[in-house]
């Protein structure tokens, strides 16, 4: 179907490579953690909508044009890596008077807010885009007269198995931090904690180099 194989292998490998630990799990954790539920789901939500960018950019070719140009891959670095940074020292700067009261910060949550900040984190990760254009290209023949519906396919299919583990995820860290988020303080230093993790994914970013 569309020149697609090993699908078996591809949705294997796709669901361990979900549940790898990385900066979009330590997001939507501390989003969990922080927020419950709500938080934690509109995390797993925004984390998911960016990846969707990335196999959209992928099936219609752009991914390949962002690793062979030199100007574009800068370009989409510095302003990935610019918004973490951005991200993490606004986290970091947090004042305890914003956590002085979990319940009721955890119901003020605009899920929305939330949802744009793990699209965002996402979608200007430029690392993202070359792991989905190195990644789909194995399950796809190279001669397939449809390569861009299968690799949005592919892409669909990974990203709504994500999507499902990290809602579960995002159910765990709500769940287990029931107690934790009555504090304040501990609310203050997971989003610090959270924040500083931000900015040093930046600094990662802004080193990172087009393979």
């Amino acid at each position: 179907m569309l020149g697609i194989h090993d699908f078996w292998l591809f949705v294997a490998s796709g669901l361990l490579l979900n549940v790898t630990p990385g900066p979009d799990t330590a997001f939507i954790v501390g989003r969990g953690l922080q927020f419950g539920w709500r938080g934690g789901a509109a995390a797993a939500l925004g984390v998911s909508a960016g990846c969707l960018v990335h196999v959209t950019a992928a099936a219609v070719g752009l991914s390949a044009l962002l690793m062979a140009s030199t100007l574009a891959f800068a370009a989409v670095k510095l302003i990935g890596a610019g918004y973490l940074i951005w991200l993490g020292i606004s986290m970091v700067l947090s004042r305890a008077t914003s956590f002085a009261s979990a319940p009721e910060a955890a119901a003020a949550l605009r899920p929305a807010q939330v949802f744009r900040q793990g699209a965002l984190t996402n979608a200007l990760n430029p690392k993202v885009a070359l792991f989905f254009l190195a990644f789909l290209p194995q399950f796809v023949e190279a001669d397939a007269p449809h390569q861009a519906l299968a690799f949005l396919l592919l892409g669909l299919i990974f990203v709504a198995n994500g999507t499902l583990y990290c809602l579960a995820l995002a159910a765990f860290a709500a769940r287990a931090a029931d107690r934790l988020r009555r504090s304040g303080t501990v609310m203050l230093w997971i989003n610090r904690g959270l924040g500083a993790l931000f900015v040093a994914l930046g600094l990662r970013v802004a080193l990172l180099q087009a393979r």
